[in-house]
């Protein structure tokens, strides 16, 4: 390595020549601490240390042949992770980071991604590795697939290291968008795509070397790896990392490391921040202080003003200021941010006339209009990246009070879709009809600028996005036809509503002629089951229609916008609905336990059938103990949120994956009483 870099996040051209200097201008600085249980200190990771792993696990990756090759990262949370990802970038190999597959059962998510990219090597922590290899014949995709347990290499390795030729264009990683199991696409997202979107980001954040980075969002995510992992190293200052399931168990863990670390940085989608808002105590906030925390931003999903007030009232007395929550917009095809909210600017708002909105145009609700709709700002648009409101029949910018689709464009927007040329061309190479030259991404999301903010007002395309990821209606129809046989073959639509200020998602469905009569509560319990077994999102509404009665186009293409607009009106034709009841939204927390005496198996099992019946609302004596608690749709975040009540009700610690070992409430009864 040559002399020092005044300042590397400037002057390097790749990750690899950003770490490379921070390594040498500061070795000894911390760069990422690992938080166990998102409370205890458990790793620590310098920047030199993390430059020497990083070399030593690229060196491995060269000597096997992988340089330009697809390495998918199977690693859990932690600083593991982060020198697997650039030991990847330091051997020229892309990185394709992912989640580890559960050994016990099928990934078809995972195994598209593996095929998708045609990755030849994987590479994750002993722990995981010593699982999975040994099953791999049994997971199909995983058996051809060269194995690494980055944690168990000699740091004499590094030496072995031989820099690569890179440059900005050079491909970093393939960023799968999240939800889709039936065609995952690989953003593929650049050195120079990276370096760009921190640039962008840091204009508007304004963080320093001095700044404290926590981030709970998942690393395999765009949000968590960019703005969490990456962004923090580009400007020299530590990133304090939990696991998603720390916080989402007990939401307070997130605040506390905020406020133990004086964290500067942090943020996620709008529904983690209603869970600290409904979750956290008045007794856990004693003692917090959040006022170090200067940008709290807000994306991956619609941002809710109700959330926005809620947090800042919630916690204003623990030192929180308004003004530093900050809307934020992005995607990963723009590597991720579009637009964020400048810090210390407080968000903004715009009152519409709700029903103009619905007619694509913008006009300012008068003060006493009860039914106005509140949007929040997602920061200033700029000259870089460009963003264009744009009619996307005609193709040309919509004039001002229309609302139109979001296009953008700017050296942060990836190179295009791995692997499909015709996708990449259609989503990312846009022009204006009007002859502008520049090419740009069609986001799919409609919005407008008023006074230079940009706020986004729904989407073009029917992307559900629930707890700030994607999930394509196709893919959870595809689910639902194949749950049950009473049900029709394409005959089915996926779609979101807004109930209680979140999106929460609805299934309508078709049921064979001869199955009319039959139990058809049967058939919408196993319809929650599957999606929450195969999508981990739970199931607001399930309504079976009559045959022949789904709402199609002439070409026989199922209409869910017009689904939508029947489920709300109430003009299905219905013959059998479920939805979960008001009010089964997560509720405050139990009381501790008074002590530590041990509670008996029945005890459990009458807690846990209480929380599943007021959930689902199916009554308690119908609660089937041996059924899995994905019947009752109970999905990833529920069951974690449901561990850390049941952390809290027993007086005791219980791992994250408990409900996933003891599927169902007998057998975790038994078990948590042994």
């Amino acid at each position: 390595m040559s002399s020092a870099v005044s300042n590397p996040e400037v002057a390097a051209p790749t990750m690899v020549g950003l770490l490379r200097a921070r390594a040498l201008e500061t070795p000894a600085r911390i760069a990422y601490r690992f938080l166990r249980d998102g409370e205890v200190e458990e790793a620590a990771l310098s920047y030199a240390a993390l430059d020497e792993q990083a070399r030593a696990i690229a060196a491995w990756l060269q000597e096997a042949g992988a340089a330009g090759e697809r390495a998918i990262l199977f690693h859990p949370p932690g600083v593991e992770f982060v020198a697997a990802f650039f030991g990847c970038l330091y051997a020229g190999v892309v990185a394709v980071p992912a989640y580890p597959p559960r050994p016990n059962r099928p990934d078809p998510r995972i195994q598209e991604i593996v095929a998708d990219a045609q990755a030849r090597f994987a590479l994750t922590t002993e722990a995981v590795r010593s699982t999975l290899e040994p099953r791999s014949s049994q997971i199909p995709g995983l058996a051809s697939l060269r194995w690494l347990a980055t944690d168990t290499l000699g740091a004499g390795l590094a030496g072995q290291w031989r820099e690569p030729a890179l440059d900005g264009d050079a491909l970093a990683l393939l960023q799968y968008t999240s939800g889709s199991t039936l065609t995952p696409k690989g953003v593929m997202v650049t050195h120079g795509n990276i370096l760009a979107n921190s640039e962008e980001i840091d204009r508007a954040a304004r963080q320093s070397a001095d700044s404290i980075f926590v981030t709970w969002l998942p690393h395999f995510h765009d949000m968590g790896l960019i703005y969490g992992i990456i962004h923090p190293l580009y400007k020299g200052c530590p990133s304090m990392i939990m696991a998603p399931a720390a916080f989402l168990q007990r939401p307070v863990r997130w605040l506390q490391a905020m406020s133990r670390w004086k964290g500067t940085a942090s943020g996620g989608p709008n529904f983690g921040y209603d869970l600290c808002t409904s979750r956290v105590t008045a007794e856990e906030c004693s003692g917090l202080d959040l006022s170090h925390w200067n940008i709290a931003f807000s994306g991956a999903e619609p941002i809710r003003a109700s959330t926005v007030e809620g947090f800042a009232r919630a916690f204003a007395p623990c030192g929180l200021r308004r003004e530093a929550i900050a809307g934020a917009y992005g995607m990963a095809e723009a590597t991720l941010m579009v637009t964020i909210s400048h810090r210390g600017r407080g968000p903004r708002f715009f009152r519409a006339v709700a029903a103009e909105l619905e007619r694509n145009r913008v006009v300012s609700a008068p003060a006493g209009d009860t039914e106005a709709r509140t949007l929040v700002g997602c920061g200033p648009v700029a000259d870089v990246p460009r963003v264009a409101i744009v009619d996307p029949q005609r193709g040309l910018p919509c004039p001002p009070g229309e609302i139109g689709e979001i296009w953008v464009s700017g050296p942060s927007i990836a190179r295009g879709y791995w692997n499909r040329p015709a996708e990449t061309e259609q989503t990312f190479g846009a022009r204006l009809a009007d002859g502008g030259g520049d090419r740009f991404l069609r986001t799919g999301d409609l919005g407008f600028v008023s006074d230079g903010e940009l706020y986004v007002t729904g989407r073009l395309k029917d992307l559900i996005i629930i707890r700030g990821l994607n999930h394509y209606p196709q893919d959870i129809e595809r689910t639902v036809e194949q749950s049950h046989p009473s049900l029709r073959p394409a005959a089915g639509a996926a779609f979101s509503v807004d109930m209680d200020e979140e999106e929460r998602l609805v299934v309508v469905h078709e049921v064979e002629r001869a199955q009319r009569n039959s139990d058809l509560g049967e058939v919408v319990a196993a319809i929650r089951r599957a999606v929450t077994d195969e999508h981990e999102v739970d199931v607001h509404a399930v309504v079976l229609i009559r045959p022949a009665s789904i709402l199609k186009t002439s070409s026989g293409k199922i209409q869910r916008r017009a689904c939508r607009a029947a489920f709300l009106d109430g003009t299905l034709s219905v013959l059998h609905e479920w939805r979960r009841p008001a009010g089964a939204a997560p509720e405050a927390p139990p009381a501790p336990a008074a002590a530590a005496a041990p509670r008996g198996e029945a005890e459990i099992v009458a807690w846990l059938v209480a929380r599943l019946a007021r959930e689902s609302g199916i009554h308690p004596d119908e609660i089937d103990l041996g059924q899995p608690f994905a019947s009752f749709g109970v999905d990833s975040a529920r069951a974690l949120i449901l561990i850390g009540d049941l952390e809290t009700w027993l007086g005791r610690r219980l791992p994250p994956i408990v409900l996933w070992n003891y599927p169902t409430v007998e057998a975790l009864a038994r078990h948590l009483a042994a």
